[in-house]
């Protein structure tokens, strides 16, 4: 396998990641305008708003950090790659789980779950697998580190 180009990999995580921030607080800023933060906060805590904005910010540091060539990119980026597949692969197990709950009337419930799942996780699982193992080639390190 020829490893990702560094420069893409860092522009991928800045805009991906800056676009998911962006995303984000568009979110809370429309669920605070209809009142609904303070229903969201109240039954489940401000906790996992902040976690992913940690994580999407790694990202965009890691990104930045590639484009510059910093040394701590070379681990930022990777923890980001590591935590989202985790995310991406937790967020699909829960979704088919979810599926259980689902009346069998609706025709082909599975096959549109599955589907959109493998349209949405393999890209992201195969790119972040590319990064981290770009990240660990000889020359990513050399570029990285100096």
């Amino acid at each position: 396998m020829e490893p990702l180009p560094l420069r893409l990999i860092g522009w991928v995580f800045v805009l991906v990641s800056a676009a998911a921030l962006g995303i984000g607080v568009l979110i809370l800023y429309f669920l605070f305008r209809s009142g609904g933060l303070a229903r969201r906060y109240a039954a489940q805590g401000i906790f996992n708003d902040l976690a992913l904005v940690v994580i999407w910010v790694a990202g965009l540091a890691g990104g930045i950090g590639v484009l510059q060539g910093k040394s701590w990119s070379l681990w930022v980026l990777e923890f980001f790659c590591w935590v989202l597949c985790v995310l991406v692969l937790l967020t699909s197990a829960y979704r088919l789980y979810d599926l259980r709950k689902v009346p069998d009337k609706i025709p082909g419930s599975w096959i549109a779950a599955i589907s959109g799942i493998l349209l949405l996780a393999l890209p992201i699982l195969a790119f972040c697998g590319g990064t981290i193992y770009t990240l660990h080639t000889e020359e990513a390190r050399r570029v990285l580190t100096g």
